[in-house]
């Protein structure tokens, strides 16, 4: 059997000053007492120039479930952004369980048409696996509304809240590689080393779901990979499993480097507690000497730094740093 050629890097069009960001209920509801954490989302983005709007599956109260709505209804409203040439880029409110449920009714031909950043992470993460393997859309694994920009970034130091905006206004309009993403001294190695490749990754549960369904990436896009990953919640006997079937599939043979999160309330990594989890990660790895760093801040640890899935970068474990080698925008030219 002949393989398909995989999609080219799809990368959106860079962001102007103007431009149009809608913030969207993508996954789970909005509690009302999150409705200021939206507020404050909004006046994020309009500091860095542009235009907010909210989607109007975005209010308070909605639920279907444990969802802003139907998966169908999230769908619709989702395809209406994407094909929509005024909206530049959309931005999750929260994570969630929804995202598994529309995979399937996604226009992927509205992606490819008019592709555009899409941020978040946790549940969104596997949006933006999904339409990177069928598109090769470039996904904003980054901050959302409720827990990051209206949350997270709020009870931040000022300086720290600068550099992400900085950051992160960078990343949506600018056609040239940011470089070392910003260090802190939380990051540590776990395994020295050095690995230039493709950012792969997300939530490790969803990585390895995804696998599972027709959305999966093939395996040979893991192939010089450097593949990042946190999780929340769950067992740390869970993060091993997860671990093992990555082994199981070949994943773990392919990648080039790892890059893990700060994991956050999961049973087992209690201080003093064992295995930590750096035992776990180079316990499932094995003999496979590739460069693992280790406690960076992405994910739900958050503030997060943004790691655009599909992006070059470059990994070295031993002086703790990473760095984005290719924009993620493209000109306006290009688009």
């Amino acid at each position: 059997m002949t393989r398909s050629a995989p999609p080219r890097l799809l990368r959106p069009r860079g962001l102007e000053p103007g431009d149009l960001v809608v913030v969207a209920a993508l996954s789970g509801p909005l509690p009302a007492d999150h409705e200021p954490n939206v507020e404050r989302t909004v006046a994020v983005f309009e500091r860095m120039g542009f235009r907010v709007r909210r989607a109007p599956l975005l209010e308070a109260g909605r639920r279907h479930w444990w969802s802003a709505a139907t998966p169908t209804e999230i769908a619709g409203e989702l395809n209406g952004l994407l094909r929509d040439p005024e909206v530049r880029a959309i931005v999750a409110s929260d994570g969630g369980q929804t995202v598994f449920g529309y995979l399937d009714l996604i226009d992927t031909e509205a992606v490819r048409a008019d592709p555009k950043p899409i941020l978040g992470y946790s549940d969104i993460s596997l949006l933006h696996l999904a339409l990177h393997a069928r598109t090769g859309l470039v996904g904003f694994h980054a901050d959302m509304a409720v827990p990051g920009f209206g949350g997270h970034w709020q009870s931040a130091p000022a300086a720290r809240r600068a550099e992400l905006e900085a950051l992160y206004f960078r990343l949506l309009t600018s056609t040239e590689a940011i470089g070392p993403l910003p260090a802190s001294p939380s990051w540590e190695c776990w395994r020295p080393g050095r690995a230039d490749g493709p950012l792969i990754g997300g939530v490790i549960n969803r990585i390895v779901l995804a696998q599972a369904t027709p959305f999966a990436l093939p395996i040979e896009r893991f192939d010089g990979a450097v593949l990042f990953w946190e999780e929340m919640g769950g067992l740390a006997s869970y993060v091993w499993s997860y671990l093992q079937v990555m082994r199981h599939s070949g994943i773990l043979d392919r990648i080039a480097g790892m890059v893990v999160g700060v994991p956050r309330e999961i049973g087992g990594l209690e201080p003093g507690a064992s295995p930590t989890l750096p035992e776990i990660v180079l316990d499932a790895l094995g003999d496979r000497d590739i460069p693992v760093l280790g406690n960076v801040e992405f994910g739900h640890a958050g503030p997060n730094l943004p790691l655009p899935v599909g992006i070059r970068v470059g990994l070295d474990a031993q002086r703790r740093t990473l760095s984005l080698l290719e924009p993620a925008v493209a000109p306006h030219a290009t688009a």
